[in-house]
């Protein structure tokens, strides 16, 4: 996401700080997680923060001392198989965490080995930097994260819009390709847990689109909300945490520590909160913000630019 970030969160930052209420939105404490999520304010603070969902199930955070996209990872365990959804940012080592995880699962468990398949939510770098250090990794597949390499592996074949199931032994995730943030992007659905992993398509923050792929984004939250009628979703899980406590005010860029962050995980009535806000741009593009995310549409190259409108500068948005 790197490729516009730096020219456009100043701008969107005074935009939204500026004319938000400080009322405090969401202050209620975690009814996944046990601790506060790691938020760089400690100069000692680990490359990771590793939390269980479960005992088969855990949430990673890669520090904002190391990035300032603090992405979100997670290692889903079945029988047979683990599953690492994103490798974070390059810079880091992510192996030796995942390593030591899979290592006390075992451990905990009594299985002698299981095989790990690293997968993405989608390609934009923050979420593929550490590929590199599983590529020799013993009993371990890295699936690309191009379009192609997605459908190729999960097996969507010619039907892209219909979920796919994903057996991990005596576990079962359920994949949705949801494009428009991304080409290739890709949710994953734990039935177990009911838990919708949704990478950069949904979480607290900054929900960002081409304008010419607003059709694009808008079928794949109705996807999404279709999915979420027949499947007993209780908590979205993303990518990032860009939205403060406080209702519809987003962290500007730059800072390697914060405090008051939202809490990462969504309640599943999010899903139809931006499906209306999008129904209401009816058509036309516009950064608008909500209470617990921010619809931003984006031009491909925003130089000299403004939001919320620039999506209408000229009909092509470009």
């Amino acid at each position: 996401m790197n490729y516009f970030k730096s020219t456009i969160i100043s701008l969107i930052t005074i935009i939204f700080v500026s004319s938000c209420e400080t009322e405090d939105f969401n202050n209620s404490q975690s009814t996944i997680f046990s601790q506060s999520w790691n938020s760089g304010r400690s100069a000692k603070e680990p490359a990771f923060h590793v939390q269980q969902i479960d005992t088969n199930t855990i949430a990673i955070r890669q520090s904002l001392r190391t990035t300032l996209e603090a992405p979100f990872m997670y290692l889903v365990f079945g029988k047979k198989k683990a599953l690492l959804i994103d490798t974070g940012v390059e810079g880091v080592n992510i192996r030796v965490e995942i390593d030591k995880q899979i290592e006390n699962w075992l451990a905990r468990t009594g299985q002698n080995s299981i095989s790990l398949v690293v997968m993405h939510t989608h390609g934009h770098g923050d979420h593929v930097g550490g590929d590199t250090a599983f590529e020799s990794r013993p009993d371990t597949v890295v699936i690309g994260h191009s379009l192609e390499s997605v459908t190729n592996f999960f097996g969507f074949g010619n039907k892209p819009t219909q979920p796919i199931s994903f057996n991990l032994g005596n576990r079962t995730v359920e994949l949705l390709l949801t494009p428009g943030h991304h080409p290739s992007h890709i949710m994953v659905f734990d039935e177990t847990t009911g838990i919708l992993f949704s990478g950069d398509v949904i979480y607290p923050g900054r929900l960002y689109f081409q304008c010419g792929r607003i059709q694009e984004f808008t079928s794949s939250i109705n996807r999404i909300a279709s999915f979420a009628n027949t499947h007993n979703i209780k908590w979205l899980l993303g990518g990032h945490i860009e939205m403060k406590k406080q209702a519809g005010i987003t962290f500007s860029s730059g800072k390697i520590s914060r405090t008051g962050e939202h809490l990462l995980e969504l309640p599943v009535s999010i899903i139809t909160e931006i499906k209306n806000g999008l129904n209401e741009m009816a058509g036309e593009p516009r950064v608008t913000q909500f209470n617990e995310f921010v619809l931003f549409p984006h031009p491909i190259n925003p130089a000299g630019m403004s939001p919320p409108d620039w999506c209408n500068v000229d009909s092509k948005y470009e």
